[in-house]
């Protein structure tokens, strides 16, 4: 059970922060931190990470102000290494790549092996492919543990076979962080009441990382299909989402906010969505410009619902007790199995197999017996944690301390 074993004298070095363009990105790390603090409490833990800038870096020593950061340019010149990464690996007594799209920090696991014997293990992954060197570090673990099953197919199929493998719920469904006074602040200058408002989060089926990661030698041919693909699906998703604001503000009265979980869809808010609206709906409708994750859990816990065509949007809100629905895109990864995984199946619509009217639909119940889906999303925050106790008992074991 959490908090029972100390971890005075420990150490993990923690491999996280893949990009500060999305706040589901953002919202592992912290979710992490608090999940290794909250069941090995005094573990020593320094953050490792591919991508952070002074916001990220700030807000995380605002809520964890012991944290050590280590950086070594690895986001800037491909190389992992440094002083102060070698001084850290030397040091720690497990390296842990934490919750993610994949194995994103390979090249830290890999210098890792490079420079001790000492474990290391993998919590919360998406792995959707294996090549031969993935399988190889992956093969080399303490333990491995997805965000959903279907990665477990991936790496049985894939040759990985580790006999400590299992499931554990992406690690933002720990996050901690709030920022009250941000949300009391907006919710106040646009009249938004508690509960009584819902949150839309839109999205492309493919983001535009051409445009936000313009170190990498895109092709013209992917940046084509990516720009194709966007245009073909753009209107007929976001139709189905347009559905469900206007059935929510006509039947209620009550408003909707706008929100982004990547900076670019703060691009999709008028275009696709207000402007698209009918006159009467469009005075109840407002936007929220990009954030970070402890103020988009501070204005999703006040909200009635959440309704998001991105994957963590609906996590954000759930750990903070509001019920979330997630809107799953074909080109989204397997990542979106993990509800699934979690019996959230009643929550979770698969965009080319649902109609506006559905999704309305399920949002009007839940309006309708608030309470029984607040109980329903308090029971998921405890069968999460019951799945987390076991798996940080495995992470004990390795640094000895069970």
């Amino acid at each position: 059970m959490q908090g029972e074993t100390g971890g005075r004298g420990k150490h993990i070095l923690l491999v996280s922060g893949w990009q500060t363009v999305n706040i589901g990105d953002i919202a592992h790390t912290p979710g992490l931190i608090h999940l290794l603090k909250t069941y090995i409490p005094g573990v020593k833990i320094t953050l490792w990470p591919n991508d952070i800038d002074l916001v990220e870096e700030k807000m995380l020593i605002s809520y964890f102000p012991d944290l050590t950061i280590v950086k070594d340019g690895f986001a800037d010149t491909g190389i992992a290494g440094s002083e102060d990464a070698s001084k850290c690996i030397s040091d720690a007594d497990l390296l842990l790549h934490g919750s993610g799209p994949g194995i994103v920090g390979i090249q830290k696991l890999l210098l890792w092996k490079q420079m001790t014997s000492k474990p290391y293990g993998v919590f919360g992954v998406t792995v959707g492919s294996l090549n031969e060197e993935l399988r190889e570090v992956l093969n080399g673990a303490a333990f491995i543990f997805t965000r959903e099953t279907l990665s477990l197919d991936v790496l049985s199929e894939g040759g990985v076979t580790l006999p400590q493998l299992g499931f554990a719920p992406d690690a933002t469904f720990f996050l901690p962080i709030r920022n009250d006074a941000s949300a009391k602040f907006f919710m106040e200058s646009r009249k938004l009441e508690d509960r009584k408002f819902i949150c839309v989060v839109p999205r492309l089926r493919y983001t535009p990382y051409h445009r936000v990661h313009t170190r990498i030698n895109w092709s013209k041919e992917q940046i084509d299909h990516v720009i194709a693909e966007n245009l073909k699906y753009v209107e007929e998703d976001h139709q189905k989402i347009r559905e469900v604001i206007v059935r929510y503000v006509r039947e209620t009265g009550n408003k909707v906010v706008l929100c982004p979980e990547m900076e670019y869809q703060t691009e999709l808010f008028e275009p696709y969505l207000y402007n698209l609206l009918p006159i009467d709906v469009q005075d109840r409708v407002v936007m929220h410009p990009y954030w970070q994750p402890d103020d988009a859990a501070s204005l999703y816990a006040r909200a009635a619902v959440v309704v998001s065509i991105e994957c963590h949007s609906p996590i954000i809100a759930l750990v903070n007790g509001t019920p979330a629905i997630y809107v799953r895109q074909p080109s989204d990864t397997i990542k979106g199995n993990m509800y699934y995984d979690l019996k959230l199946d009643d929550w979770i619509f698969e965009i080319e197999q649902c109609s506006g009217q559905q999704i309305a639909d399920r949002v009007m119940e839940i309006f309708g017996d608030f309470d029984q889906a607040i109980e329903k999303v308090r029971l998921l925050n405890q069968r999460v944690g019951g799945i987390y106790d076991g798996n940080m008992e495995v992470v004990k074991k390795y640094l000895e301390l069970v």
